[in-house]
């Protein structure tokens, strides 16, 4: 007998409600989503929307092949499952950039076919290794002649402010947006704007212009509902709109800042011949297993995660704490089309169960489905640089998958050298032996390997069932 498990992010959409059974992606419609569903099923738009990449596949299912109680007679939809779900406060500039553009050439392609969306939530996007896809089927409605954007708030708040935010300050948002789910408000990103920045046409009518008209509203105390709903929008307007928006998005660009680990992959501490021994035991690894799905802990700029790739890695999922590594990783996977999703990530404060009932958003540790792990040059950024007691750090480390790799750094190494001499050495239990027995007490060793003269190592692990 299968279980069936309600998705509990799913909660807010009244038209339908997510299910997973058997593995697979299930969506339970009621009466105004199934109004939604015949509306695309009309003159093929639902099929004309996939074909064209817009919207994840989506298909009715067989209400005799599914013996579930309560899901009789009822319209049931299956998606593709993602491989693994990600967060807008997760995606580097670049990433929301696209994710922004994929969903304004939607609603603009949908509008064209007498459709529109009803909201504007950036969490309806999701990565398939580079590749922008939209998953909400129940957010596309038929478009009423002079309807107004009525997510322009909401496409706002969760693409355009952070967006501006990043190539006009300098600043990241995604500290900020995961502190706050609903994205980046107008009213704050006014504050900080300039002037100057706010001479831009599409910055004074889409921030400053924006947070005037909510500020006087919310003044006046009152909003004239049946003023809005007699005026008109016509389409033609709603187009231009969009499409002054999508223009001056793609003009934006990241105000990037150097960083410590920019340029890792081209000027690190190894010796040629050093890197060119770890990345021969990477490719033995990927090959050796051909992991379906592996997470690459501190991937920098993806280097580790393309050679995987190209050694019969099916899916690598990247994880970085620098956002212009992650930015760098992300250019590299559009520009090589690979399966490869790099994130942006603080292993010692990961994303965490968030929204109503802590239910809505899954943290990391609960969309672990990794079948294995790169940690290379990586644990003592945990146990030296944030202070992690070493045995939770491995044990933490060797949880994300039942194997992988994990390199360690000795002290004697100059990376290392560098931290103490800030710190002091007050890591009376970081050596090799020790080490050692931890990854003992959680895996099995396959196999240790020395890959530089400072004595660094590469440990291959099993995990114990």
């Amino acid at each position: 007998m299968y279980k069936i498990e309600a998705d509990l992010g799913s909660f807010r959409d009244p038209a339908g409600k997510i299910f997973y059974y058997k593995d697979k992606i299930l969506r339970l419609l009621n009466e105004d989503g199934l109004d939604r569903f015949n509306f695309l099923k009309k003159n093929n738009l639902l099929n004309i929307c996939i074909s064209n990449n817009f919207l994840i596949q989506s298909i009715e299912v067989n209400k005799n092949s599914l013996d579930i109680e309560g899901f009789k007679n009822k319209i049931i939809i299956e998606h593709k499952k993602i491989d693994y779900i990600s967060y807008p406060y997760e995606w580097c500039f670049e990433q929301l950039k696209d994710a922004a553009l994929h969903h304004l050439n939607f609603h603009i392609f949908l509008l064209k076919n007498d459709a529109t969306l009803i909201d504007g939530n950036a969490f309806n996007i999701q990565f398939e290794g580079f590749k922008t896809i939209f998953i909400d089927l129940l957010s596309i409605k038929k478009y009423q002649e002079g309807e107004y954007w009525k997510a322009h708030k909401q496409f706002c708040e969760n693409f355009l402010n952070p967006l501006i935010l990043k190539s006009k300050k300098g600043i990241d948002f995604n500290n900020w947006f995961r502190g706050n789910l609903e994205g980046i408000s107008t009213k704050d990103l006014n504050s900080i704007l300039s002037f100057k920045d706010k001479l831009s046409f599409n910055i004074f009518t889409q921030v400053f212009l924006l947070n005037f008209l909510e500020q006087r509203a919310i003044k006046n105390n009152k909003i004239n509902l049946d003023q809005i709903n007699q005026k008109k929008f016509p389409k033609k307007s709603f187009l231009s709109m969009l499409n002054n928006i999508k223009k001056f998005i793609v003009s934006l660009e990241t105000k990037k800042n150097k960083t410590l680990w920019d340029d890792y992959s081209k000027y690190n501490t190894y010796k040629l011949k050093e890197e060119d021994l770890k990345k021969k035991i990477v490719k033995e690894f990927a090959n050796k297993y051909k992991f379906q799905i592996l997470a690459d802990l501190g991937c920098n700029d993806g280097v580790y995660s393309k050679i995987c790739l190209e050694n019969g890695c099916k899916y690598v999922v990247g994880f970085d704490y620098d956002l212009n590594a992650v930015n760098n990783a992300y250019k590299l996977s559009k520009k090589e089309k690979l399966n490869f999703l790099p994130l942006y990530f603080d292993a010692a404060n990961p994303s965490a169960n968030l929204g109503w009932a802590q239910v809505e958003r899954k943290g990391y540790l609960e969309r672990i489905n990794f079948s294995g792990m790169l940690s290379l040059a990586f644990e003592h950024h945990l146990a030296i640089a944030k202070n992690i007691p070493l045995d939770q750090t491995v044990k933490w480390l060797i949880n994300t998958a039942p194997q992988g790799l994990i390199e360690y750094v000795p002290k004697n190494d100059e990376t290392i050298k560098k931290m103490l001499t800030l710190k002091g050495d007050i890591f009376k239990d970081y050596n090799e032996e020790n080490f050692k027995s931890l990854i003992l007490r959680n895996a099995n060793i396959v196999s240790e390997k020395v890959i530089s003269d400072s004595g660094r190592k590469i440990f291959e692990y099993k995990k114990i069932n």
